[in-house]
């Protein structure tokens, strides 16, 4: 079974996105997968984040995990901050990554800019975490939307680097680009992405929205200039909607723009809210479902699994790299 690494942060509010283009995902490579999953924490304070709320999220993500079907008998489920490796790891790959590897990514240059001077150096450097985290395991595949793909050849070349200086250590992991669900584009701009992070509510809807807030977003959601329900480049914002309803609806975009020929914006957007309140509301009785004691005993064992196979890799880097 090839080895499966990947993980959310615990900020903002994950949405219906990150759900289609990530943690679906995951669950069906559960099967045919040896699958580490965690939270990203160490990742989350690269930007000031409240500890409190810090704390909440963390659980909150861990259930959504347990709430979609990752099944800890099936995936190594822990969170970041509780296998040190992971840092120790970041620091050794420090040594070897240079400035112009950095200095490149563009999400960097984009989160920067709304920073300004009170940018962190653990924004800048955040990707070198993100590649220990990943070469740490063996990762073979990391499962990515294509805005990530950067940081995925940050992971290989720093692998290459370690393994042509200090001799073969790191698998170099491949990044595997998702299909379906990889671009789940913002209700209130279909030229971005969803993102947990925006700040108006209707770019995105929340895996914890009840029924009445994901109609009224829905409503509000762009579409194009016309009205006929049309599957096309031309049309970004609607052709952004009948992806989201092909998702959870089961049917291919051409099957959902005969169902709604000749209705108009109006019956397709109440078709769409029902198809995604219909997946939400059994996920959030799962979700509260799960307490806090279960998803930390769960969280606890994923980690002792995680500290044994990173303990033995950072045994081996500590060798190769000449430390007592």
């Amino acid at each position: 079974m090839q080895k499966l690494f990947s993980g959310v942060q615990p900020s903002g509010n994950l949405h219906i996105g990150n759900y289609l283009g990530a943690v679906k995902q995951w669950v069906a490579l559960q099967e045919q997968s040896e699958s580490i999953l965690c939270v990203e924490d160490l990742h989350a304070i690269t930007v000031p984040q409240d500890p409190e709320v810090l704390r909440k999220k963390t659980l909150e993500i861990a259930k959504i995990y347990l709430a979609s079907g990752i099944d800890p008998a099936k995936s190594t489920l822990f969170v970041q901050s509780h296998v040190s490796a992971h840092s120790e790891l970041a620091w050794i790959l420090n040594t070897i990554a240079r400035m112009g590897d950095l200095d490149k990514m563009t999400q960097y240059k984009d989160k920067s800019q709304k920073e300004g001077e009170t940018t962190s150096i653990g924004l800048y450097d955040y990707p070198v975490l993100m590649a220990a985290d990943i070469l740490l395991y063996d990762t073979e595949v990391v499962p990515v939307g294509d805005d990530q793909l950067q940081h995925i050849e940050l992971a290989r070349t720093l692998a290459r680097r370690f393994n042509e200086r200090f001799g073969e250590t790191f698998v170099v992991p491949e990044g595997r680009i998702q299909k379906e669900g990889a671009r789940i584009m913002g209700l209130d701009d279909p030229t971005k992405k969803m993102s947990k992070s925006a700040p108006s509510e209707y770019n995105y809807i929340s895996l914890t929205d009840d029924e009445e807030t994901v109609l009224r977003k829905v409503k509000k959601a762009v579409t194009d200039s016309g009205t006929d329900i049309t599957y096309s480049d031309d049309r970004p914002g609607l052709k952004n909607l009948i992806n989201i309803y092909s998702l959870f609806g089961d049917k291919t975009p051409d099957e959902i723009v005969t169902m709604y020929e000749g209705q108009g914006y109006g019956a397709f957007k109440t078709g769409l809210a029902s198809v995604i309140s219909g997946f939400l509301t059994p996920f959030q009785e799962r979700l509260a479902a799960i307490s806090d004691d279960e998803v930390k005993a769960i969280l606890e064992a994923g980690a002792v699994k995680a500290r044994a196979q990173a303990e033995a890799k950072m045994k081996q880097v500590r060798e190769r790299v000449g430390l007592l």
